[in-house]
């Protein structure tokens, strides 16, 4: 018994030592001084179009990173598609590359003196140093989440339920929407959560191709390392608070999400 709660003991100090002690300093740091400098700085133009920005990006790539989860999931599992071994194992690459990398990577292709980066330019479309680019570089670094998520839950749940359905006529979409979307919507949640996290939390790749303009293309981490940088602690430390809480967030979604999953 000893044994056990000396266990337990030394796995919270770790987790307190490299987790929560750091964290909890950031919101002291914030908040030491009251709530007015905090306010003063979380509702400047930047800081709010930070926070705007970095919102906006997550709300468009989360869905689409789901869709292509799922749809990815299905194929790789379900349809045994030619080729989609290849697709099972790239889709672990923004896991395995440095966000600095995969921002280089988009640089390279998008920037100027690249074929594509110049035909879009005589068409109007600007990709680096704007929104697309960004959005691009967060769907790269958070799309494994949903399909890593999925994979295995349809593995698990196997096939019976569903040509069961189809042998009484259900239609593909049909089989989809009453038989296989039940089975791994818990699956598809914590993807969506995690993606969400990622999504937020994105510094390396955005940085790159963001061009960090300050009031437009600055996200809320990088208008943290702005602000440190400038010695502006207060501005540092209210926008790590604004991502540690919406990081808080996510994994309370998360506990309280497993918490219903249905026990087998």
């Amino acid at each position: 018994m000893s044994a056990r709660l000396a266990l337990r003991a030394g796995v919270l100090a770790y987790l307190g030592l490299l987790l929560a002690a750091p964290v909890a300093l950031v919101f002291w740091r914030t908040f030491e001084h009251g709530l007015g400098p905090v306010w003063a700085t979380i509702s400047t133009p930047d800081a709010v179009h930070a926070l705007w920005l970095t919102v906006l990006i997550a709300a468009i790539a989360v869905p689409l990173n789901t869709l292509f989860g799922v749809l990815c999931a299905l194929a790789i599992v379900r349809h045994r598609v030619r080729g989609f071994g290849l697709v099972n194992a790239l889709v672990d690459l923004p896991l395995a590359l440095s966000p600095v990398v995969v921002g280089l990577a988009l640089f390279l292709l998008y920037g100027r003196g690249s074929v594509l980066g110049d035909a879009l330019s005589t068409h109007g479309v600007r990709v680096l140093f704007s929104l697309p680019g960004m959005l691009l570089a967060t769907i790269f670094v958070s799309l494994p989440f949903v399909v890593r998520e999925v994979v295995p839950v349809l593995r698990e749940i196997g096939t019976e339920a569903e040509e069961a359905a189809a042998t009484l006529g259900a239609t593909a979409f049909q089989t989809f929407r009453r038989v296989t979307l039940p089975a791994i919507r818990w699956a598809v949640t914590y993807g969506v959560v995690l993606t969400t996290a990622r999504a937020l939390g994105e510094f390396g790749a955005v940085s790159v191709v963001s061009g960090r303009i300050q009031g437009r293309t600055e996200t809320l981490t990088l208008y943290v390392e702005r602000s440190y940088e400038s010695f502006d602690p207060i501005g540092a430390y209210t926008g790590a608070t604004v991502l540690a809480a919406l990081a808080v967030c996510t994994l309370v979604a998360m506990t309280v999400l497993q918490r219903k999953e249905p026990r087998t």
